[in-house]
């Protein structure tokens, strides 16, 4: 019997009840349920709508239910409409008509939403320690390279030369900005619905601070209107899983990248890798490429949940049932990838001498230009005097650094110590302010995201 039939007499057709039933997906509320049903018959014990026996006998029953939901024992009938049915039909089985008291002033409109940010106040908390893991693997494995010198990139272009830790460190701190959303998104879920009826408040005197503070939120929602249809949060939750798909996806396409054998900077280990069904020699990184699919993924159930939001009136809607099932699947994709692609990094191998020989002499042209900047040539000159120099040796067909002296000079002011410039190490060392790729700067960007990753 579902929770409404009272007022009809016949039953609702069979394709339509598989279209109108959410619990194939909001059973995975179940504790939640249980928990905020909890609290709700403390807050009517509290206001006299229930005895001191009957508040009891509630909670024991619900007791059993929570019991029941953790291993994985409890019986769903296919009369169960959603998770709050399967609860209330449940208790009526184990204790009687008392259990018919329990939804007292209470809507599933309230009891939904309430449902569903205490999932996500939990979710949160599981994401964070799963960004944690892979924030690690990136902060052990630029530990042991703070002088493995690598090419860096602009438009994929050579750049500069850089560290190998500071590459890494450039993965670590997009995370920490993911984690920075989520904590701060948990304000705003840790608003209570409950005790705001379908859509007018509750006719009873139920105490919603006391509710607040028993189902551990910050404080109860202020209007019953906006409480009861208010899906920010589900909205913010996709799109800080959408913005951390993208950080994990630029990770995973340069991953791709590196480790091609054009590149050869990275060899995956057999554990994190693939092969092909035809050809035997692959060595497919199918995993970076899959969490760099699975980015866009991320994205499409942002939009697919704004686009329901967007013309909704105020209070429920049944178009609200389609908010939980994107919010659950972007949480378990990511807490999918995130472990896997640390232990990808964790157990790769990295090729320093693939990295040092692709650095060139011409990615030091900008150490070329401040060399004569240290001897007071304006930047814009010494910049000039620089791209000549690289355009003749381009021209020549030689390395920048194998232009003599006599070549140089007639572009600046450079003198017999300038190929001290053509050192990479050095151009690195000189790097040496906050943020920089140095080795001694880039240990102290490394003590301070172990203090962030060790002190959130």
């Amino acid at each position: 019997m579902t929770l409404w039939s009272g007022r009809f007499t016949g039953k609702l057709d069979a394709a339509a009840w598989l279209l109108n039933t959410s619990l194939p997906f909001d059973q995975r509320l179940a504790a939640q349920d249980v928990r905020g049903s909890m609290a709700w018959a403390g807050g009517l014990f509290k206001a006299g709508l229930l005895t001191e026996a009957e508040h009891a006998a509630i909670l024991s029953g619900l007791n059993q239910i929570a019991g029941e939901f953790a291993q994985n024992t409890f019986t769903f009938h296919e009369s169960d409409e959603d998770i709050h049915t399967a609860v209330e039909r449940r208790l009526g089985e184990l204790i009687g008509a008392t259990a018919g008291k329990l939804h007292t002033g209470r809507s599933r409109n309230d009891q939904v939403a309430t449902d569903f940010r205490l999932w996500m106040l939990d979710a949160i908390e599981q994401l964070n320690s799963a960004i944690c893991i892979l924030q690690s693997a990136l902060l052990n494995l630029a530990e042991k390279h703070t002088t493995t010198l690598m090419p860096g990139y602009t438009h994929l272009q050579r750049a500069q030369p850089i560290t190998l830790a500071h590459w890494l460190l450039g993965h670590f701190w997009p995370l920490e900005r993911d984690k920075d959303r989520l904590n701060d998104l948990r304000d705003r879920v840790a608003v209570l619905p409950l005790g705001c009826g379908a859509l007018a408040g509750t006719a009873f005197e139920i105490d919603r601070e006391a509710l607040t503070m028993a189902l551990d939120f910050d404080s109860p929602a202020q209007n019953s209107l906006d409480a009861v249809s208010d899906r920010d949060f589900a909205a913010e939750f996709l799109f800080c899983a959408a913005m951390m798909g993208v950080h994990l996806s630029r990770l995973s396409e340069q991953m791709v990248l590196f480790t091609t054998a054009e590149f050869g900077f990275f060899e995956l280990s057999d554990s994190y890798s693939t092969g092909s069904s035809l050809m035997p020699q692959k060595k497919n990184p199918d995993l970076f490429e899959l969490s760099r699919g699975k980015a866009g993924t991320l994205l499409g159930l942002l939009t697919g949940m704004l686009a329901t939001l967007k013309g909704l009136p105020s209070t429920y809607d049944k178009d609200l049932q389609e908010d939980k099932v994107p919010v659950f699947q972007a949480f378990d994709t990511l807490t999918l990838i995130l472990p896997v692609l640390a232990g990808a990094l964790e157990t790769m191998t990295v090729r320093p001498e693939k990295m040092l020989a692709a650095i060139d002499s011409a990615m030091l042209a900008t150490d070329l230009a401040d060399y004569l900047v240290r001897k007071g040539v304006p930047f814009r000159e010494a910049h000039a005097a620089a791209g000549k120099s690289v355009r003749v040796a381009a021209e020549k067909g030689i390395s920048l650094e194998k232009l003599s002296l006599n070549e140089m000079q007639a572009f600046g002011l450079f003198e017999s110590d300038v190929y001290q410039v053509f050192d990479p190490m050095e151009s690195v060392k000189r790097r040496n302010a906050t943020g920089g790729t140095s080795p001694d700067s880039v240990k102290k960007q490394i003590a301070k995201a172990k203090e962030v990753i060790n002190h959130p």
